[in-house]
C-alpha cells in the first residue's frame, strides 16, 4: 500500500504546517547513550519507558503485514498502519516538480537524518491526533545512537534531549530519546519520543509525535507496546 506524500505528516498546507505540528551529531555507540548534559545513560530492560502498554491490535513488520520492516512489533488496538513507499513518492515528486518546492517538501517530509519514512501508524481511529512512525536506513549505519542523534537534530528546534540505552522486549539493544520540539510556526513546544535500534538490514527508528504534549502523553501506551514487543522480523 502506498500513501501520498501529504499524508506522511498530515495534509493540506500540508507538509509545512503539520511537519511543524507533528514532527515530524553522530556519536559512538558508547557516547550515544549520554544525556543532554553529558552524563551517563540510564538503562531500561524493555519496560516500554513510561506507563503501561496499550492492548494489542495485531503485529506489523513481517512480510504480508500492513508495513514490511526489518523488525516486527505490535500496534495498539484501533490504530491503523499504512506503508510508505518513500522511493516511489520521492521519484514522483521530483519528476512532477522539476525540482521546485513540492520536490523539496517531499524530501523534507520523507527523509529525516539518515533514515527514510517507511510506515505511518495513525492514532486517529483510536481517538488521538498523532502518529507512531517507522523509519529505516541503510545497513552501513550500524550505530543506533548516532542514527538517533542525527534524526533528532534533523527535526530542528529540538531541545532538552535525554538519551538512554534500552533493550526492547524482543531483545534488541538500542537508544531512546525524549525531547522537546518547538514549532516556530505555532510558537508552541511539545514532547516527542524516538527509539532507534540496529538490525542486519539497517537501522530502524520509531518516532512518537502528536498535536501537543497532552496527545503525546495519551499515546505513550501505544509506544510502550511497540517497544515491549519490538524484535527482529522472522
Amino acid at each position: 500500500m502506498q500513501v501520498r506524500v501529504g499524508s506522511v505528516r498530515g495534509r493540506a498546507v500540508v507538509a509545512v504546517t503539520l511537519a511543524a505540528l507533528l514532527g515530524g551529531c553522530a556519536g559512538s555507540a558508547d557516547g550515544a547513550g549520554e544525556n543532554a548534559s553529558g552524563g551517563s545513560p540510564s538503562a531500561s530492560s524493555g519496560a516500554g519507558g513510561k506507563g503501561t502498554a496499550a492492548a494489542s491490535g495485531g503485529s506489523i513488520g513481517a512480510a504480508g503485514s500492513d508495513c514490511a520492516l526489518p523488525v516486527r512489533f505490535d500496534i495498539a488496538r484501533h490504530w491503523k498502519a499504512e506503508a510508505i513507499d518513500a522511493r516511489t513518492e520521492l521519484s514522483k515528486a521530483s519528476k512532477g516538480s522539476g525540482g521546485d518546492l513540492s520536490g523539496a517538501l517531499a524530501d523534507a517530509v520523507l527523509r529525516q537524518g539518515p533514515v527514510t519514512a517507511a510506515c505511518e501508524i495513525d492514532a486517529k481511529p483510536a481517538g488521538h491526533i498523532g502518529f507512531l512512525r517507522g523509519w529505516t536506513g541503510k545497513p552501513q549505519h550500524t550505530d543506533a545512537g548516532g542514527v538517533l542523534r542525527q534524526f533528532v537534530a534533523a527535526e530542528g528546534d529540538a531541545g532538552k534531549e535525554r538519551y538512554r540505552s534500552v533493550t526492547t522486549g524482543g531483545g534488541l539493544r538500542g537508544v531512546e530519546a525524549e525531547y522537546l520540539y518547538t514549532s516556530k510556526l505555532l510558537g508552541e513546544t511539545k514532547a516527542e519520543t524516538a527509539l532507534a535500534v540496529s538490525t542486519p538490514d539497517g537501522p530502524v527508528v520509531l518516532h512518537l509525535g502528536g498535536m501537543d504534549t497532552e496527545e503525546h502523553d495519551a499515546m505513550r501506551p501505544a509506544y510502550a507496546l511497540a517497544e515491549q514487543t519490538l524484535a527482529l522480523r522472522q
